[in-house]
């Protein structure tokens, strides 16, 4: 699942895919399609990576298990990789959002996060009429 939005309100300048902490019904959730980026950032918290506002649904064969649809989930990424990120956040105008869920080559759940720079609203109608261009091309190259 992808995070489109995130594209299209940041410049995004760099990428790494990291690990997430989840629960059982979280993962079953995931595998179902049942996630939604609404609103989703990352942030520090004690030199830790937490992701705020990711949303999955609740699993609709959990009992009274069941998670909590939208928590703080912890990312997992090593030290040196948390401090790279933690000093380019200093930085004014940087945030870093989730851009990707998906599974691996060994079935565990990874989150490709992005670091990013908001983008003006000059960028954001750039961007708007660059994908308008690229439909009508496509459109024309059809035909």
């Amino acid at each position: 699942m992808n995070n489109r939005q995130a594209y299209f309100n940041y410049h995004i300048e760099d990428k790494y895919e990291a690990g997430i902490v989840l629960l059982g019904t979280e993962v079953k959730s995931i595998r179902e399609g049942k996630l939604s980026f609404n609103d989703a950032f990352c942030m520090f918290d004690d030199g830790e990576l937490w992701v705020r506002g990711l949303y999955i649904a609740e699993y609709a064969q959990g009992t009274s298990n069941n998670h909590i649809a939208v928590h703080d989930r912890k990312l997992l990424l090593n030290k040196r990789e948390l401090a790279k990120w933690q000093n380019r956040m200093k930085d004014k105008g940087y945030t870093i959002v989730p851009l990707k869920v998906f599974f691996n080559e060994k079935n565990i759940v990874k989150v490709e996060i992005g670091l990013g720079r908001g983008k003006k609203l000059h960028d954001k109608r750039e961007t708007i009429k660059n994908r308008d261009v690229e439909k009508e091309i496509k459109r024309y190259l059809k035909n």
